[in-house]
């Protein structure tokens, strides 16, 4: 025996397909400068570069031994005037080479580095 349904079956029409709207947002790209630290320390072990260019955080950019006492490193800065400072051994120095640098709230001095755009 066969149930009798009390609804009437749902009539489905078919879905025109809508044209989908892709809205690109293109995110505009800030120029950066690609900048080379170095320092002459041969007694160093671990050498970092530290600066507001990376939140302060020495993991974030180490340098690595080239021989001779000497370290380097590249990043790629965003134009505009840093503070930094080396971090060597655990000890935060102010770059020799820097040629301009800032009182900073710890009795030390901040190297200077400008980046053009």
């Amino acid at each position: 025996m066969m149930k009798k349904f009390k609804n009437p079956p749902i009539k489905s029409e078919p879905v025109k397909p809508q044209p989908v709207k892709i809205i690109a947002v293109k995110p505009e790209t800030p120029k950066v400068g690609r900048v080379s630290f170095e320092l002459v320390k041969p007694e160093a072990k671990k050498v970092y570069v530290a600066g507001s260019f990376n939140d302060w955080k020495p993991e974030k950019a180490p340098l690595m031994s080239m021989g001779n006492g000497r370290w380097v490193g590249d990043l790629t800065l965003k134009p505009g005037r840093h503070e930094y400072l080396f971090v060597v051994d655990g000890q935060w120095m102010p770059d020799p080479n820097a040629k301009e640098s800032v009182q900073n709230p710890f009795g030390g001095k901040n190297s200077i580095l400008g980046v053009s755009a």
